[in-house]
């Protein structure tokens, strides 16, 4: 079987000795995952809504794959080459967002998803990565060009996707999208006074949202006062955490399946739990916390802004998300329709998390002096 030497100087010789392929390997561990979650939820659920058993894991198949060609494609790219697909990203991905305005289809009361042949797509979910790294070329800019408004375009840039995601509404995407920005704002070296300003006005956004968004109040208050309205879904996936206990009941044992209408998407987790049991639980999120903290280390010896605040916003961005979807499954926080990164179904999220991971990888590969920045 041929191996690829370190002499070997081809695009693919260079991607795989530069790589952090530990990284790497745990983004296939989580797409593996994603690949088994599909065949243990997702067959129950096409059939409560009259479809085709295997639906779901046809497509799953399919949006997986493609996400791993993202991954490693992307990984290939310099970080020149990333700014410019984050910025040309960006662009398109705020002029469909705009667009689910006029054209979207509405589920649930929200308008975030276009129509395509065969599924739906969220453009919002690639703005996160794009929408990182181009607020992080923009607010490295500015420090490195004296008179250059970088970091006054990042914020226009953000006041406008603020705009978009309030109206159709996402709010759960605009607090991720929120703490990215802030995050990278913060390792850029905003001033403290600045930093408790930013939380104060997050915290009065958090309030406003309270009191003017019907679903939002009512997901806080199911939430402190169970007994105050539904809280069927969140009651039953915690249920399936006690059934599933150490080791499980056992692969295609779970019962949480044919009763959850999002059990292969928001509540994919409760799943895992049911059937494989609390400890493979904790290995999916051991390996989303080893990407999280891995990358972050990775950061410490590098030198150049523009990646220290991209993969900063990357990291936050991808890391939150997966937080988000496991403490609401549990309880730990008001319910929220998030998908677990590669884990959950769903073309769009499984797309857009492997663009920002590819993205990742590209820009924390080994580069020695010269090389093209």
């Amino acid at each position: 079987m041929p191996t690829l030497s370190r002499a070997d100087n081809s695009m693919l010789g260079r991607w795989w000795w530069t790589v952090d392929r530990w990284t790497l390997g745990a983004i296939g561990v989580l797409i593996g995952f994603g690949y088994i979650m599909m065949l243990a939820a997702s067959p129950a659920v096409a059939e409560r809504i009259g479809q085709s058993r295997d639906l779901f894991i046809f497509k799953q198949v399919f949006f997986l794959a493609v996400a791993s060609a993202i991954v490693v494609g992307v990984s290939l790219l310099s970080p020149r080459d990333v700014r410019r697909l984050a910025i040309a990203g960006c662009i398109v991905a705020l002029a469909l967002t705009a667009a689910t305005m006029v054209i979207g289809v509405e589920i649930k009361g929200a308008r975030r998803w276009i129509a395509l042949p065969g599924m739906s797509i969220q453009p919002s979910e690639f703005l996160k990565p794009c929408f990182a790294v181009a607020a992080a070329w923009l607010i490295a800019e500015s420090k490195r060009t004296r008179g250059f408004p970088g970091t006054l375009i990042a914020c226009g840039v953000f006041g406008l996707i603020l705009i978009l995601l309030k109206s159709q509404p996402d709010i759960g995407m605009l607090a991720v999208i929120t703490a990215v920005f802030l995050a990278q704002l913060y390792v850029a070296g905003m001033n403290l006074f600045l930093v408790f300003a930013c939380l104060g006005v997050v915290a009065g956004g958090s309030v406003m949202a309270y009191v003017i968004f019907p679903h939002v109040q009512s997901r806080v208050e199911r939430f402190l006062h169970p007994e105050s309205g539904d809280t069927y879904q969140i009651t039953t996936a915690l249920e399936a955490f006690g059934n599933g206990g150490l080791l499980g009941r056992g692969p295609g044992e779970g019962r949480v399946k044919d009763v959850l209408p999002d059990a292969h998407a928001d509540f994919v987790f409760a799943v895992a739990g049911e059937e494989f049991g609390m400890l493979i639980c904790l290995v999916i999120l051991a390996v989303f916390a080893f990407i999280v903290l891995r990358g972050l280390l990775r950061l410490l010896k590098e030198q150049d802004l523009f990646i220290v605040l991209s993969c900063t916003g990357l990291i936050t961005g991808f890391g939150l998300q997966a937080f988000i979807n496991m403490a609401s499954t549990l309880k730990l926080i008001p319910t929220k329709g998030m998908t677990l990164p590669f884990i959950s179904y769903g073309g769009s999220s499984a797309m857009a998390v492997a663009l920002g991971m590819g993205m990742l990888l590209a820009l924390t590969r080994r580069r020695h002096r010269g090389d093209e920045l």
